[in-house]
């Protein structure tokens, strides 16, 4: 079995504090992100309507009576037809009732008739909030087109404002399994990691 290479203790705490030293340069670059993230101007959205397991619903009412929302674009490929990145992810979100208390919604939407979302949400055993932006521009208008997008609003009464969204490897950031997987020797074992000769690795969705 290829692994890393086996040193004595204290060269291996040596190796470790020569990393730990840049993974702070990377945690405080994080930090001032966050603080640029939040000073971000915001743009004003427009109204929109969902179908939910409770009737039509406006974006200002996904609120729940909170000021912020986040809310996660699952792709829509089609009937029956479900993305694995997405489906990923949904499994990842966990809890809502601490971000709430935090003064945040969350909400998963997809362009799916809500019809096709119940039924997924049955077979994964999911509990998360889903609804349905079929018939509107609000993937679209989020820039998500037929793909994937994080978005983060902020409601001043019936107005609301989008203040951020990130898609790809910004969304890939925040899944617990990949962060937890990093930290391991073998990382993600996918094939498009900088790994050492012979780690195993494979196709992301292989």
């Amino acid at each position: 079995m290829v692994k890393p290479e086996i040193v004595s203790a204290k060269d291996w705490q040596r190796a470790r504090d020569d990393l730990l030293t840049t993974e702070k340069e990377v945690t405080q670059a994080l930090d001032a992100l966050a603080a640029r993230r939040r000073r971000l101007p915001m743009v004003k959205f427009g109204t929109y309507q969902f179908d939910t397991p409770m009737g039509p619903k406006t974006l200002a009412e996904m609120f729940d009576g909170r000021k912020q929302l986040a809310v996660y674009q699952f792709m829509d490929l089609g009937p029956d037809q479900f993305c694995p990145g997405c489906t990923k992810f949904t499994n990842n979100v966990a809890d809502l009732e601490g971000l709430a208390e935090s003064g945040v919604t969350w909400i998963t939407v997809s362009d799916m008739p809500l019809v096709q979302i119940e039924a997924y949400k049955v077979r994964m055993g999911w509990s998360v909030p889903f609804v349905s932006s079929h018939g509107s521009s609000f993937s679209d208008d989020c820039g998500a087109g037929h793909g994937f997008i994080l978005s983060i609003f902020l409601r001043d009464g019936d107005d609301v404002y989008r203040t951020y969204s990130t898609t790809n490897r910004g969304v890939d950031r925040l899944v617990f399994r990949h962060n937890i997987l990093d930290l391991c020797p073998y990382g993600r074992q996918e094939d498009w990691e900088d790994s050492p000769p012979g780690w195993p690795q494979h196709p992301t969705y292989g």
